[in-house]
């Protein structure tokens, strides 16, 4: 959503979304490195990425998939007791 709002054509935003998770899921497989790490490799101070990074953490964004984590956590141990039954 947020690539389109940038001007970017729908199917170019989605490429580069995917694309994106892609290449760091296959960097974070294959690294016997630590992700923050590897973050830590990609990210120039005063860059893209580090801007990028620091609006997610002023944004709360790693306590927000804190809590999702935590309430699907929640929801799969409510779920194994109903149909533990």
């Amino acid at each position: 959503d947020a690539g389109t709002r940038m001007g970017l054509p729908p199917e170019v935003a989605y490429q580069l979304a995917v694309g994106t998770f892609i290449g760091a899921s296959t960097l974070a497989q294959r690294s016997d490195d630590p992700p923050q790490v590897l973050r830590e490799r990609v990210t120039s101070k005063g860059g893209t990425t580090y801007a990028a990074l620091t609006s997610m953490e002023a944004a709360g964004v790693k306590a927000k998939f804190e809590e999702a984590l935590f309430a699907a956590q929640k929801r799969a141990e409510e779920l194994g007791r109903e149909f533990g039954k």
